[in-house]
């Protein structure tokens, strides 16, 4: 009854606020969340048409096989305990959900302004050498407003991933390399150009459902 009388981007909001907290600050905490998060998004997939239910699953997919890759496999970044938190994996569909409804609001006109206002510290910050691994995921994030089927949803995502990972590495629930592995690139914890994962998972996800939409029944 709660969920139905909330709208689901306060409960999404409030779920990864809450959530990232009660991992760091409680023993029982992580169990709790992956639980909690687990059941929000099967609650998502109930609801969901058949077209947003493929673009859940396949987010689900992709952001399992990204994490691996990132974080177990590259050594981007790795959590406050070794592995991989289980409500990782449906918490990035979550955002990605929370990040559809709200860029369907974003004017497309001020989709640039993203890369404009984030620019001059990027510059700053690589030129400076303490975060060259910033600018070459800016210069991907470019490519794909430009390029990109859904630059909305990714200049949103780009915003929301920066507050979620600044956020939580305040906490402590996962830190970023100061070196990228095998690239020499220096990095920030996190990056400013975080969210660019993001935005390339969201690429793959609406890439693979605009084409299934233009595809005849």
């Amino acid at each position: 009854m709660l969920l139905k009388a909330v709208p689901i981007v306060i409960v999404i909001i409030l779920t990864i606020a809450a959530g990232l907290y009660l991992d760091v600050a409680f023993p029982w905490g992580q169990t709790a969340v992956n639980i909690w998060v687990w059941a929000l998004y099967a609650l998502l997939l109930f609801r969901s048409k058949p077209l947003e239910r493929a673009a859940l699953l396949l987010c689900l997919f992709f952001a399992t096989l990204g994490e691996f890759l990132l974080s177990i496999a590259w050594g981007l970044y790795e959590y406050r305990n070794p592995g991989i938190p289980l409500y990782v994996f449906p918490g990035h569909c979550l955002l990605f959900a929370f990040g559809v409804k709200i860029s369907q609001k974003v004017p497309r006109q001020t989709v640039w302004l993203v890369p404009l206002l984030a620019s001059p510290y990027i510059l700053y910050a690589a030129f400076a050498g303490f975060d060259t691994e910033g600018l070459l995921w800016f210069v991907v994030f470019v490519l794909c407003l430009k390029y990109g089927p859904a630059k909305k949803l990714y200049a949103t995502m780009f915003v929301l991933a920066l507050i979620m990972e600044i956020y939580g590495t305040w906490l402590g629930n996962w830190r970023w390399a100061a070196e990228v592995p095998g690239l020499g690139l220096s990095s920030t914890n996190p990056p400013v150009c975080a969210g660019i994962f993001y935005c390339l998972l969201d690429l793959i996800v609406t890439a693979i459902i605009g084409r299934a939409e233009r595809k005849p029944a």
